[in-house]
């Protein structure tokens, strides 16, 4: 079969009714050998019947969510292309010509774009006009250079074969997002065509919350980019502290009038350890993507897997945290020296400073090994 079209089953028999009568208008009217599937996971009105009277193949997903749903659906389908959307009438069903076009032209990944096709009156709130999609989308092509200049429309074709590859894990609003990221991170051929967004036909409103839906957006797009949330800030961070941390390591610096001394040394260390615990924490979490089938496989961290990272990095956490220990050794004997007695304030800081900033770095050193030695293990790969 060539094509199936996909809908998740919204719980609202008439809208569902109408949108299935729309695609069947459509696909008599191209030619196109198609299917109409409706993926549902717990409908209670009904759907279901009317769907399957209508023609509709309905498919029935135990777990809960819309990307579940989506994701079984797209599973189902028998056509070789699909093209997705909302069952609530908000897409016109009978106007699928552009997606066809640009998948018999090759393309993996076809998105609609409501800002070039239109927007009916009271479709989308101002906030999400005005705010939330530019925003996100803008961040989406900055993050993960993708083509598509509406990010977030719910209407989008591709092939079977690229939906496979692309192995979506999450199972709620976040799998529209992680199909466009990982397209992009897996440098599919990404089209884009007008596409008219109406206002929502169901009786009841929608469920989506401008606000607190756009920030389970960004925080996932963030997530799925770690380099550029955790990594490259981190390494800005720790290398600016470092040479501001060795300067004032040796003595106090002056600059024009103002001389820096032991207070702003106590600075530096504190954006060395955070700086650290920012890289780490990217190198981790890129690493746990990698293993889940949630980012795109790295190959400098393929090559850091099979090295001993357990062994290397609990060495050198041991290491660091004895070269700590060994400073503050060495202050303790300075202060024996003068038999304990009261130091002149700042004596010792410098000494101090380095001897807590190595037994901390040394830690996390330690820790965060074990971490991704355990993220390291070899595992069966897994996928649906």
């Amino acid at each position: 079969m060539q094509l199936t079209i996909l809908m998740p089953c919204l719980n609202e028999a008439e809208t569902l009714a109408l949108c299935i009568n729309k695609a069947y208008s459509w696909i008599r009217r191209s030619g196109i050998e198609a299917e109409v599937v409706i993926a549902d996971n717990g409908s209670t009105d009904g759907s279901q019947s009317i769907a399957e009277t209508l023609g509709a193949r309905v498919v029935s997903v135990e777990q809960p969510g819309y990307g579940s749903a989506l994701f079984h659906g797209a599973m189902a389908a028998k056509g070789e292309w699909i093209i997705m959307g909302d069952s609530d009438d908000s897409y016109d069903f009978s106007q699928l010509d552009r997606f066809v076009q640009k998948l018999q032209e090759g393309y993996d990944l076809v998105m609609g774009n409501r800002f070039l096709g239109g927007i009916a009156k009271g479709a989308m709130p101002w906030k999400n006009y005005y705010i939330g999609n530019p925003v996100l989308t803008w961040i989406g092509r900055l993050l993960f250079n993708c083509p598509a200049k509406d990010f977030h429309c719910g209407l989008r074709g591709f092939r079977k074969e690229a939906f496979i590859r692309m192995d979506l894990r999450t199972t709620g609003m976040e799998f529209a997002s992680e199909m466009v990221i990982k397209a992009s991170l897996f440098r599919m051929n990404i089209a884009e065509v007008p596409t008219i967004l109406s206002k929502d036909g169901r009786s009841r409103p929608p469920h989506l919350l401008p606000w607190r839906d756009g920030w389970r957006h960004l925080r996932f797009m963030l997530l799925f980019s770690p380099r550029w949330l955790f990594i490259i800030p981190g390494l800005a961070l720790f290398l600016i502290s470092l040479l501001g941390y060795v300067a004032l390591l040796v003595g106090p610096q002056r600059l024009g009038s103002v001389t820096f001394d032991v207070h702003t040394l106590f600075f530096f260390q504190a954006g060395l350890i955070l700086g650290f615990v920012a890289i780490a924490l990217g190198v981790i979490i890129r690493m746990f993507g990698m293993r889940e089938g949630l980012l795109q496989e790295n190959s400098w961290l393929q090559k850091l897997r099979v090295t001993p990272l357990l062994e290397m990095g609990s060495a050198l956490g041991i290491l660091m945290m004895l070269g700590g220990l060994f400073f503050g050794f060495d202050a303790l004997m300075a202060w024996s020296a003068v038999r304990f007695a009261s130091l002149e304030p700042g004596e010792l800081l410098r000494t101090i400073s380095l001897s807590t900033l190595l037994i901390m770095l040394g830690g996390f050193t330690f820790m965060v090994s074990l971490i991704m030695g355990f993220l390291a293990l070899p595992t069966r790969e897994q996928r649906f």
